[in-house]
């Protein structure tokens, strides 16, 4: 008989406006772990950067997280905890919101990847 093993599942973590996090939370990404804490942040005008790295700091050490999307807006804010970041998991996407377009020359991964390939290797 084959033994079949089960791969273990990861969370979606969120740090967002509430434009954002209330459109993901719709969609079902929104969990408790077992110390009652969310895995999602919801940024709001009075919002403290200080609340946004400790909220980001403990969803990036959090075991059960697999992927962490910030809004960019967010993540600019915030740059020196992700650009810190060297896991692969959590994996950081940085995505655009209502109000703030998206900015390719800000994201921290894509710069990375960009670093990776010289422009010979691209065509």
């Amino acid at each position: 008989m084959s033994k079949v093993t089960m791969a273990k599942s990861h969370l979606i973590g969120l740090v967002g406006d509430e434009d954002t996090c209330t459109a993901f939370l719709l969609g079902g990404i929104g969990e408790l772990n077992n110390a009652r804490e969310p895995n999602f942040l919801v940024v709001k005008k009075d919002t403290t950067i200080g609340e946004i790295e400790s909220a980001l700091r403990k969803l990036l050490a959090r075991k059960d997280v697999g992927i962490l999307l910030i809004n960019q807006h967010i993540a600019n804010d915030v740059r020196h905890i992700i650009d810190g970041h060297t896991a692969a998991i959590p994996a950081v996407l940085e995505i655009p919101s209502k109000e703030h377009p998206y900015d390719s020359s800000k994201d921290s991964i894509l710069r990375r990847a960009k670093g990776m390939f010289s422009v010979d290797e691209m065509r």
